[in-house]
Order: C-alpha cells, then sequence, then structure tokens
C-alpha cells in the first residue's frame, strides 16, 4: 500500500558527487518527516539526514558541510545530494518516511529497500 522506491546509489571516486532520490507512492499522505540512514554489515544503521515538514534539517556530523538533504512535498520525494565523497561513505543508504496513510489512524514509519553507495579512491 505505501512504498519507497530509492535510486541513484553505484560507485564514485573519492572526491566526487552522487545524488539520492526516493519517491514515496500509494496510499501515503500528510508526510511528517523524511530522511537518509545508512549502514555497513556488522555496524547499527546511523542517521545521515533528516528534514522535517517545515523544512528543517539535521545531519550527521560525518556529513555535515558535505551533504544536503531536500525534499519536493508535491512529489513526495526525498533528495540527498551527497558531496566530497570518502571512502568511510561507503554504506547501503535507506530512505525513511514518516507520514499518514487514508486508512490509518496516526502516523508510521517507512522504510525503501536500500541503495548500494561504493566510494573508492
Amino acid at each position: 500500500q505505501v512504498q519507497l522506491v530509492e535510486s541513484g546509489g553505484g560507485l564514485v571516486q573519492a572526491g566526487g558527487s552522487l545524488r539520492l532520490s526516493c519517491v514515496a507512492s500509494g496510499s501515503i499522505f500528510s508526510i511528517n518527516t523524511m530522511g537518509w540512514y545508512r549502514q555497513v554489515l556488522g555496524k547499527q544503521r546511523e542517521l545521515v539526514a533528516v528534514i522535517t515538514s517545515g523544512g528543517s534539517t539535521n545531519y550527521a556530523d560525518s556529513v555535515k558541510g558535505r551533504f544536503t538533504i531536500s525534499r519536493d512535498n508535491a512529489k513526495k520525494t526525498v533528495y540527498l545530494q551527497m558531496k566530497s565523497l570518502k571512502r568511510e561513505d561507503t554504506a547501503v543508504y535507506y530512505c525513511n518516511v514518516r507520514g499518514a496513510t487514508y486508512a490509518s489512524s496516526g502516523y508510521y514509519t517507512y522504510w525503501g529497500q536500500g541503495t548500494q553507495v561504493t566510494v573508492s579512491s
């Protein structure tokens, strides 16, 4: 009923740039926060960036000044522009959206399938 489709991942050299996109579809509406998380095998999933419905943003210290999160409410899409990529940024990136559906009485959290980002040198 609710689907998050991610795109934009791939292989890039250190210092390069990459843009991730995540489109929400289905019955979801009244989206609250949208964000990006990443995870490396053997480690916990961590917050990369989040943006509220009002446009307020928050970033992990490791990506501040390099990554930019944005959203297009009309398209129900969240983006992550990544610049000056480092090898440490290599991970599976997951889109996260918190919103309500037409059938729900409250807000729920939804996850994308994940997209691999690999940074080489």
